[in-house]
């Protein structure tokens, strides 16, 4: 979102922006009794929200917001630092620090709910332009409204487990998904859960329904790992395809050249990437088989029966964590091993 975009929508939105009398107007810093600033207020708090909702963002720079959104030749609103700040204390935007941390237990959440309230009335109209961002909350609780109809769509019962990856790739970023889950928990409808199997793995569970999020479970634990696993795969897959089609681009080339043996070595690089393939897609298909399983089980029994159900389901797949992270190993010295024949076959040409 450039500045030169946001000045095309603004024009857009208000057909008088340019016109000289009107902007000296609205751009002088607010004086006299509310209802003599009221309106003007209301114009820069409704087009901020339009602008940000339009370009799809809820969180917001008061640094740009103020030079660059609303710069007219060098010159800035003197009454943002006042709608940002009313805004502020109206409770339609707060600082990224007053939000509960959703990642800490209960009790630290509690401490920071009672430092927010506390920093709250330390406030002014100049110290809010020195934050870094701030968050309008009706925009949150859209942005929050649509992560969890998009989840709804894939997933058929009442709540859902993902990767913390991948629900900050639905929020649009790090502090985006850590603004949605803050609100979220806030909500009970958003609980963080992680477990450790050799290396850190985060998840997030989501309730899809009206009721709040029920408490975390063994099989979301289990669950959560073979989601992990399966995007873990998936990569490992996609990485393999990027580099067989290189190494059947090179084959080509070299067999163009007349460099029959080099187009052979490309060859082989191929199969070794058929054969890594197979492996993986193998242990993928066996992971998706699972998490089917479960899902089903869950939208037709009670939580415990999907528990055992869903542990019985692993245990008969065979899939431990440590066939997991070895199969995950292997490919990755496999795709090393690639790497270096590549660098070594590039430095021969």
């Amino acid at each position: 979102m450039d500045s030169k975009s946001v000045k095309e929508f603004t024009r857009k939105e208000v057909p008088d922006w340019d016109d000289e009398l009107i902007a000296t107007a609205r751009f002088k810093a607010f004086s006299g009794q509310k209802s003599d600033w009221e309106p003007k207020f209301q114009f820069w708090k409704n087009l901020i929200v339009k602008i940000a909702r339009h370009f799809g963002v809820f969180i917001i720079s008061p640094p740009q917001v103020k030079n660059e959104w609303f710069n007219r030749g060098g010159l800035t609103p003197l009454c943002i630092d006042h709608v940002l700040f009313i805004m502020y204390n109206e409770g339609e935007i707060t600082r990224i620090s007053d939000m509960v941390g959703p990642y800490s237990g209960r009790l630290t959440q509690l401490f920071y709910k009672v430092k927010s309230l506390m920093n709250r009335s330390t406030m002014s109209p100049e110290s809010i332009l020195l934050e870094d961002c701030l968050i309008l909350t009706t925009l949150l609780k859209e942005k929050a409204d649509e992560v969890i109809k998009c989840l709804s769509e894939s997933h058929w019962n009442s709540h859902c487990v993902v990767t913390r990856n991948k629900f900050e790739s639905m929020c649009g970023g790090q502090k985006e998904g850590y603004a949605v889950l803050s609100y979220l928990s806030g909500c009970r409808k958003g609980q963080y859960l992680s477990t450790n199997k050799k290396e850190l793995i985060e998840g997030i569970k989501v309730s899809l329904s009206s009721a709040v999020v029920s408490g975390v479970s063994s099989l979301d634990f289990d669950t959560l790992h073979l989601i992990w696993t399966q995007e873990k795969l998936q990569q490992q897959l996609d990485v393999i395809d990027r580099r067989w089609e290189m190494s059947r681009q090179s084959a080509l080339a070299s067999l163009k050249s007349g460099n029959k043996k080099l187009a052979l070595r490309h060859a082989k690089e191929m199969k070794l990437g058929i054969e890594n393939r197979e492996k993986c897609n193998s242990l993928l298909n066996r992971v998706e088989e699972v998490l089917s399983v479960i899902a089903n089980v869950e939208s037709t029994k009670q939580v415990t029966g999907a528990i055992q159900i869903g542990a019985r389901v692993i245990k008969e797949n065979k899939i431990s964590i440590e066939e997991v992270q070895l199969c995950l190993e292997e490919l990755d010295e496999s795709i090393d091993s690639q790497k270096q024949v590549e660098k070594a076959l590039g430095s021969i040409c």
